[in-house]
């Protein structure tokens, strides 16, 4: 038993003449006996309040000769601790038998329920939409990246809907990208979805070498004369023969 009630008013009609220390002692005691249930002997009450000293045993035994009466086996018992004790565990054990009569009822009431036309069976699982997603990949998009976007998405406890799939795939075509890519880029950057804003400043390699290209070469046919000129020379051009070579070392050569 580990709640019981205490009656300030009762407590300090009863115990306004102790001192601190015989104070502590009584309630260790009663606290004891409501905690264990049980009623102690003298040794078994220095025990329980974890008296050492001198002062605190006699204030043990004060408690227990003036609030406790000696029994035949030597047990110091409390009436009224008693019959709270017993007023517990009668209710205690009227409560287990109402249980057990209510849970006896609940089964025969469920062994005698007649089944419904067309109803599930007792252990029929509940139809739901939670199934596992399909390992068909959706059109246009790769098994192997479709297999690396679920395993992701069950990694972060993200399901995979037709919901989620369509709303990628809204962002993937505002961003200019397939819905394969966008797949790709989730499971390269870790992500759990797909939105435009993240890559609209984003570029391929090649498409940032295509850029240069355009940008720094003129095409053919904007070109001026000199440059066509230099561009042909370019490829006539042959290597520097090996005598040249060497004359032009030796003319340079420092002693």
């Amino acid at each position: 038993m580990h709640y019981y009630k205490r009656n300030l008013g009762d407590y300090a009609k009863k115990t306004g003449r102790l001192t601190m220390l015989q104070h502590g002692a009584y309630t260790l005691l009663i606290d004891s006996c409501y905690d264990r249930e049980k009623f102690p002997t003298l040794e078994q009450a220095i025990e329980w309040t974890w008296a050492s000293t001198e002062a605190e045993i006699e204030a043990v035994k004060f408690v227990l000769s003036r609030f406790f009466t000696l029994g035949e086996d030597g047990e110091y018992v409390q009436e009224r601790i008693l019959a709270e004790l017993l007023d517990y565990h009668s209710k205690a054990d009227k409560n287990k038998t109402i249980a057990i009569e209510r849970e006896a009822k609940r089964r025969e009431n469920r062994t005698n329920r007649a089944q419904v036309v067309d109803e599930s069976p007792p252990n029929h699982k509940p139809i739901t939409n939670n199934h596992k997603p399909s390992n068909t990949p959706p059109d246009g998009v790769s098994q192997s990246v479709w297999d690396d976007f679920v395993k992701q998405r069950k990694a972060k406890k993200a399901p995979v809907s037709d919901t989620v799939i369509t709303k990628i795939r809204n962002q993937a075509e505002k961003a200019g990208w397939s819905l394969e890519d966008a797949l790709a880029e989730i499971c390269a950057r870790g992500w759990t979805g797909f939105n435009a804003d993240w890559v609209k400043e984003k570029q391929t390699f090649a498409q940032v070498a295509a850029d240069v290209a355009r940008t720094t070469v003129p095409a053919p046919a904007n070109q001026d004369a000199a440059l066509k000129e230099i561009m042909a020379d370019r490829k006539k051009a042959v290597p520097m023969p090996a005598h040249i070579r060497d004359q032009i070392n030796s003319a340079f050569k420092r002693d």
